[in-house]
């Protein structure tokens, strides 16, 4: 039986989200995990005081992120969002029918989801982003080249970590690279848990006239890249301008944001697990990488606020019924972590088969640029601990600067040396 002394024991309804253990951050919260031994449904109390469902269970998450009767528009009153509000019902603004900061076809559902969609999908299919595997280890071991010519120590975040994706995504996209500092500091609000409204609305103001702006230079000398494709759909009257801005705020926010995380997060867990870490530098197997990589993933789940949506009809999940009109939440955190699918799932073995991990959802929102993060990945982390053999964190773990406040979990900044 699980045990009498969790909060859904005593009767209250346990708060999320709940802080991780800063004894162990690269775990989920042990709250969270204690709900999850109660079965793979149940409710918690959020931010703005609603009782939205979370779910935890792998099996029930793979369903519903399939089940078309939830909905992933967060313009529904009973969306579960994942950042603050300050005041009774501070929602942002809406911009023609739209909140003003959605961020394109994530927040919509089919059948205008999977088209807006299909108009970019083919720049990040699977040849696609084999294509670009020599452009990106160039990228890396440049960056790498500077850090090792820099003063010791050097902050991976910055030196390496943001800088790759940054410039992958720059690069497909057509936006320039010497922008870097101003998309990454508004990207930055934006994936902000803590940021008032005012501030993402400002952020995302700042991002969305910035893309708009770009669009209406592709449309009059279009190149080979993402952003004039766009505005060649905005010329053919199957966009409009507004629609091309916003799909280029959301490729370039999630382009580089959650891959950055990732290698900063990865890079400090191989480094506390040098058995592990040994796997990735000594071999020359790409199949091991690419096992490496998908266990890392399962480990990390950088996406930890879990992903959002509100139920549309009643539905039916492992004997509740979520209702009509409520939200729910999906912890793929906690899903990566399921024992009936991971066995001994706290224990990080890049030899396991981590295949079925949900990192990068499921369904049809699953993320877009999934081949291009794991391609990014499995470049960087050997690149890096083969280039320097001695790479150690700078300071001790309880000093590092975790985004316990972030909707993409990471650390703020990461100093290491050789």
């Amino acid at each position: 039986m699980p045990p009498t002394t969790t909060a859904s024991a005593a009767g209250r309804i346990p708060e999320f989200p709940a802080p991780r253990s800063a004894s162990c951050p690269f775990d989920p919260s042990p709250e969270l995990r204690g709900l999850a031994q109660w079965g793979p449904l149940t409710r918690v109390r959020s931010r703005d005081g609603r009782t939205p469902w979370v779910v935890t269970g792998h099996a029930e998450q793979k369903a519903l992120l399939s089940d078309p009767r939830l909905s992933a528009d967060f313009s529904h009153p009973g969306y579960p969002s994942p950042v603050a509000h300050h005041g009774h019902d501070e929602r942002p603004e809406r911009s023609g029918g739209r909140q003003a900061t959605d961020l394109s076809f994530v927040g919509m559902d089919d059948p205008e989801h999977a088209r807006l969609r299909r108009m970019v999908s083919g720049a990040f299919t699977i040849k696609r982003v084999e294509a670009l595997r020599p452009v990106v280890q160039e990228m890396v071991d440049g960056f790498i080249d500077r850090m090792l010519a820099g003063p010791k120590p050097a902050d991976l975040v910055q030196a390496l970590a943001l800088p790759v994706p940054s410039l992958v995504i720059s690069e497909l996209l057509g936006v320039p690279y010497e922008d870097h500092e101003f998309f990454q500091t508004n990207s930055k609000t934006l994936v902000s848990a803590v940021a008032t409204p005012r501030e993402r609305q400002t952020a995302h103001g700042n991002l969305y006239g910035y893309l708009d702006r770009l669009v209406g230079e592709k449309a009059a000398q279009p190149g080979d890249d993402l952003l004039s494709s766009l505005a060649q759909q905005v010329k053919a009257d199957r966009l409009t301008r507004h629609q091309a801005a916003a799909m280029g705020v959301l490729l370039l926010l999630g382009g580089h944001e959650t891959t950055a995380n990732m290698i900063t997060t990865g890079t400090l867990l191989l480094l506390r697990h040098p058995e592990q870490l040994a796997r990735v530098r000594e071999t020359d197997d790409p199949k091991a990488i690419a096992a490496a990589v998908e266990e890392l993933l399962r480990y990390l789940s950088v996406v930890h606020l879990g992903r959002r949506r509100t139920a549309l009809e009643d539905i039916e999940v492992a004997g509740h019924t979520i209702r009509a009109g409520e939200g729910v939440i999906l912890l793929g955190e906690l899903a990566n972590r399921d024992p009936s699918v991971f066995p001994d799932p706290d224990r990080l073995d890049l030899t396991r088969d981590a295949r079925r991990h949900q990192a990068f959802g499921a369904g049809t929102h699953h993320c877009l640029g999934q081949s291009l993060a794991r391609m990014e990945l499995q470049v960087v982390y050997p690149t890096l601990f083969r280039r320097i053999p001695t790479l150690r964190a700078a300071t001790d773990l309880d000093r590092v600067p975790f985004k316990y406040d972030a909707v993409i979990y990471g650390v703020y900044e990461l100093p290491v040396t050789w």
